[in-house]
């Protein structure tokens, strides 16, 4: 049988399409972006551990704050659970909800009803919430603290006037009155109780043992006070906090002083800047490699894989800060 050119090409065309179809779900896993090419080709990392910042809009205004509030953008709530599908898919294992401030998108219910997917639909092992508590109920507990693991208050100090110099804070509502009545709260409800902490130029000197000793939190997260370009210092950020930094001299003294606290886990900045998996609003990767947020294409229009090789992530360094720990309270033991 004699081939027509034309034939020949359509035949060519067929083998080459159906040996892509064949390799591309491996490719895909060892593709390295533009930026990565000339370095060993390594396998996609999996996202065993997300931070989805489903909002950026806030009612505190922290002066360091490196997540600020440039868009209002929601995505709606079906496709944010078709979102964390795909991560659940990809292997995530724990997914932490974080803003801005969770609790302002429908007065909580938004972030209630993705817990509550997270735990119930998709099995998550681990599913907390990082937030300023200032707009916590009792009755958000009553409807979905049994399919919440972590709640973590962000307080950085028990001296309300320095969270008021800090800008955590709002009108008569004490901070620091407040952190104790969500403690108790988690208690009641079951819920393992966290507490994060900048540390910076307005609280570095304080002794904050007694205080934390009290709470008694399954874990107290020290972090460096961090700068991020176009967030919360350069020509276009809605944060100036250049005057919150403080040197590593001086981190390691708030360390040292708190050495005792058995429930201390630091964050220095070089710990911190790449060793997250940070979602946007939109869905998208954050890298932070080069000292500002630079975005993925959404997970939503081009899957977990693709995205997460534009992440910067660095998966050794989120293991050596103790990234993986015990995250799940099916295997604490909530008695404080």
């Amino acid at each position: 049988m004699q081939w027509l050119p034309s034939q020949l090409l359509r035949l060519l065309l067929r083998t080459l399409h159906a040996l892509w179809s064949s390799l591309a779900p491996t490719c895909s896993r060892w593709w390295v972006p533009p930026g990565r090419r000339g370095r060993a080709l390594a396998p996609s990392p999996v996202p065993v551990s997300v931070n989805y910042h489903f909002t950026r809009q806030c009612n505190y205004k922290c002066g360091f704050c490196f997540h600020t509030a440039k868009t209002s953008f929601v995505l709606p709530l079906e496709e944010a659970k078709r979102g964390l599908r795909l991560l659940r898919q990809a292997g995530m294992e724990k997914i932490n909800f974080s803003g801005g401030e969770p609790f302002l998108q429908e007065r909580g219910e938004f972030v209630g009803k993705l817990v509550q997917f997270c735990k119930q639909d998709l099995r998550l092992p681990s599913v907390s919430i990082v937030s300023n508590g200032s707009m916590i109920k009792e009755r958000w507990f009553k409807r979905y603290g049994e399919y919440l693991d972590i709640l973590a208050i962000s307080c950085d100090s028990f001296n309300e006037e320095v969270n008021v110099l800090i800008g955590r804070g709002q009108g008569k509502k004490n901070h620091v009155e407040n952190l104790q009545k969500l403690r108790k709260w988690c208690q009641d409800y079951g819920v393992a109780f966290k507490v994060n902490s900048v540390i910076n130029t307005f609280n570095v000197g304080e002794d904050m043992n007694e205080q934390i000793k009290v709470l008694n939190p399954v874990r107290w997260k020290v972090f460096q006070c961090l700068l991020i370009e176009g967030e919360n210092t350069g020509e276009d950020a809605l944060r100036e906090a250049e005057r919150f930094v403080i040197s590593d001299e001086d981190f390691e003294q708030f360390l040292h002083r708190h050495k005792d606290v058995s429930c201390l886990v630091p964050e220095s900045n070089q710990k911190m800047r790449d060793s997250y998996l940070i979602l946007d609003e939109y869905m998208r990767f954050l890298n932070c490699v080069n000292g500002r947020k630079e975005p993925s294409r959404s997970i939503l229009d081009v899957g977990v894989e693709d995205a997460i090789q534009f992440s910067g992530f660095d998966e050794k360094m989120f293991f050596k800060r103790g990234g993986k720990y015990v995250w799940s309270k099916a295997d604490m033991a909530l008695e404080w």
